[in-house]
């Protein structure tokens, strides 16, 4: 016998990733494309990290380090989650992973058997349900809404807590909405999982990335959490690969053995130049956050003039979750027809799960200019394209 595997089969593609190749063959054919479809920050990586990264290449710092990272950056990140947080961690208890993604690995593979529930919000970054069903696990999704800030009712949640759930999925804030819990949201979470015994899986890679105040770690209100964190997106160092998981000390041994098996390790010179991100280049991050900030306060009101919903303001990340109904159902036609007709990209919101259709993901991960010429754009699709009536009611 012979063919693909049925685990392989049944894992689902990402879909914006689609939508990027397809935005690259038309630039090759000569087209502008306003590109708003993908997560990754316009900046350069800071100056101070670079230069980290270069020293410690020339340094000779290119061969394997232990499994659960360089005790520098460990007892950074130490030093990190004290002044952020206000939370002691113990460098034991972390390993450090190359991207946030093989992070999820090490936390699910650590914590589940076949059978497994992990609830997840509907809509949420796809890669938590291929993950969960790739090593044997069942994803159960709890709706969001955006009428409520697309945050997480704790009612929905203890309905949906079975007597197989292992773990719950945070994102804040979140992608592919922006949104971001609340204090008093996060501690009624902990109260929620220490009731039934549940663990809380907390993906804090939009951290530093926050518009209404610090962020908030989910180690602040209990220790039945697994967290995870990255550089790629507040540091602007998505090619580097490099992000951390903090979990549970019974975990840890199990998560290092994964990682001694499917990684080795994460790079020794990359690990180098997170330890001077983290403590040297936080003044980087606030410029980058204004920057950030500046957009979201003219691509909200925008997008909303051209005739899309948004009921309650994003607060963090660098994405706007707008309803787009009112142009059309199916989000990932929308998508297409508004990269081939208007020349701009977009992630369509059905790739984030059944919750998001209907609507579309912006990125603001693009310059002020850039953002302007896809507004302009947008509305004159709309006014030439799109339906004057929908489901919302007229278009303004």
């Amino acid at each position: 016998m012979s063919g693909v595997s049925h685990r392989a089969q049944s894992m689902k593609p990402f879909v914006v990733m689609d939508i990027v190749a397809r935005a690259k063959e038309l630039e090759a054919a000569g087209r502008d494309i306003v590109r708003l479809e993908i997560g990754e920050p316009d900046f350069p990586t800071p100056e101070i990290v670079k230069r980290a990264g270069h020293a410690a290449m020339n340094a000779e710092d290119t061969g394997y380090t232990q499994s659960a990272g360089l005790p520098d950056l460990r007892d950074a990140i130490v030093m990190h989650h004290r002044r952020a947080y206000g939370v002691s961690v113990d460098p034991g208890d972390i390993v450090v992973t190359q991207g946030t993604s093989p992070a999820m690995l090490l936390a699910f593979g650590s914590l589940l058997d076949p059978g497994d529930e992990v609830i997840i919000c509907d809509p949420s970054y796809p890669a938590y349900s291929n993950y969960i069903a790739f090593l044997g696990g069942v994803t159960v999704r709890v709706p969001v809404r955006a009428e409520n800030g697309f945050r997480l009712d704790m009612d929905d949640l203890r309905h949906a807590i079975t007597d197989r759930t292992k773990a719950v999925v945070i994102n804040s804030p979140s992608n592919p909405t922006g949104s971001s819990l609340t204090p008093e949201d996060m501690a009624d979470l902990a109260r929620v999982a220490e009731e039934y015994g549940i663990w809380i899986a907390s993906d804090e890679i939009y951290h530093g990335l926050q518009f209404d105040g610090p962020s908030h770690s989910m180690l602040e209100y209990t220790d039945r959490a697994f967290v995870l964190n990255g550089f790629s997106k507040a540091y602007a160092m998505t090619g580097w690969r490099l992000g951390y998981l903090i979990a549970p000390h019974e975990f840890v041994r199990a998560a290092e053995v994964i990682q001694q098996n499917f990684f080795l390790c994460a790079n020794h010179f990359v690990q180098v130049a997170g330890t001077v991100a983290l403590l040297e280049a936080q003044d980087d991050v606030a410029r980058m956050r204004a920057v950030y900030d500046e957009r979201r306060r003219y691509l909200v009101p925008a997008l909303r003039e051209a005739g899309l919903g948004i009921a309650t303001e994003p607060t963090g990340a660098f994405y706007v979750f707008a309803d787009a109904r009112l142009w059309g159902e199916d989000s990932l036609e929308l998508s297409e027809r508004l990269l081939e007709e208007a020349g701009v990209a977009v992630a369509p919101g059905v790739d984030f799960g059944p919750g998001g259709e209907g609507f579309l993901r912006f990125s603001y991960a693009a310059s002020m200019e850039r953002l302007q010429e896809g507004v302009a754009r947008l509305d004159a699709w709309a006014r030439a394209h799109a339906d004057p009536v929908g489901p919302t009611g007229p278009r303004r």
